[in-house]
């Protein structure tokens, strides 16, 4: 890699997806639910994966359209209990549309037959899907990261495409992305996208964590992560690509007013085109679309099929001097 001289006061802000880009449910999450389940005593019988993964779904999309964004709005007015809360209703309701069906019949899951559901299975699931129990690294993704440290290290010298990177994820997702990712072997800083704002008071998985001055980034492999619940809106919305670039400049410690933006490049990853790759793109980033479990994607799109293969484009995008 022979970028000009051109190009040394450039700075790379690189986002990634995280669910089915950096890690995927291993195995499935049906899988999952119904392994947890039998070992509470719940009949393997009535409790299968087929009947999770249908009942799961309905209950997913109705919790979404009911509390958008993990409640959040809710949330800011007190009246809601966050991404745990959620979650844990997800958990109560999959389980419980399942066995009313098995009591009632089929079509009967909306009735009022109370359902009481084993102590702390709700609560294991929650631990569960908040660490590396329920998740695996795509095989790319630590040689990836092993390699993007070796070019972060050359930042400013005469082989360094930029002079400076700041490496994040942006989700739509809770809180418990950090943990995830930290759980999995991956080094994360502490900059969030609520740091500096009122909603750094919302519950959730994780404790609020403080930028520290120290925090340099030196080290990390991750320096930021932004989630739709803490920054406010979901991918595709601009917004949240627009917060994880004010945290990355609060991050190296500039301001936007002072802050020459037409020296730095931006760049986003994901595995949903509708949310990642166009989302990326309305914002004004340049985007990178990595269909993962061979989802080829739609025509059109600029594609990567590892990770690896991003370095050659950043190659191309120091090149530009835009």
């Amino acid at each position: 890699m022979t970028p000009s001289t051109s190009n040394k006061s450039r700075t790379l802000l690189l986002t990634l997806d995280a669910f089915s880009t950096l890690f995927y449910p291993r195995p499935a999450v049906p899988e999952q639910y119904a392994a947890t389940a039998r070992s509470f005593g719940l009949s393997p019988s009535i409790v299968t994966p087929s009947k999770i993964k249908t009942h799961f779904k309905e209950t997913y999309k109705a919790q979404s359209k009911r509390w958008p964004n993990y409640g959040r709005q809710e949330v800011l007015r007190g009246r809601y209990g966050g991404p745990r809360q959620w979650w844990a209703e997800v958990i109560r309701g999959t389980f419980t549309r399942i066995i009313r069906e098995d009591e009632c019949g089929p079509g009967r899951i909306h009735n009022n037959k109370e359902v009481q559901l084993p102590d702390g299975l709700v609560e294991t699931l929650l631990d569960r899907f908040a660490s590396k129990e329920g998740y695996a690294l795509y095989p790319d993704v630590e040689p990836f990261f092993e390699r993007l440290r070796t070019l972060r290290s050359m930042g400013g010298s005469d082989s360094g495409l930029f002079s400076r990177i700041v490496v994040g994820v942006i989700s739509n997702s809770d809180d418990r992305v950090p943990a995830v990712l930290k759980s999995l072997g991956l080094k994360v800083g502490n900059v969030r996208a609520d740091q500096g704002r009122s909603s750094m008071e919302l519950p959730g998985f994780e404790e609020g964590v403080e930028a520290s001055s120290s925090d340099s980034g030196r080290d990390n492999d991750i320096d930021m992560i932004i989630t739709s619940y803490e920054a406010g809106k979901e991918k595709p919305h601009p917004l949240i690509f627009q917060v994880a670039r004010r945290q990355a400049l609060s991050f190296l410690g500039e301001s936007i007013e002072a802050s020459h933006m037409d020296d730095w490049t931006c760049v986003h990853i994901g595995d949903n085109h509708e949310q990642d790759y166009k989302g990326a793109l309305n914002a004004g980033w340049k985007s990178l679309f990595l269909p993962r479990d061979n989802n080829d994607g739609p025509s059109g799109a600029d594609t990567i099929s590892t990770l690896d293969e991003l370095f050659p484009r950043l190659e191309e995008y120091a090149g530009e001097g835009n």
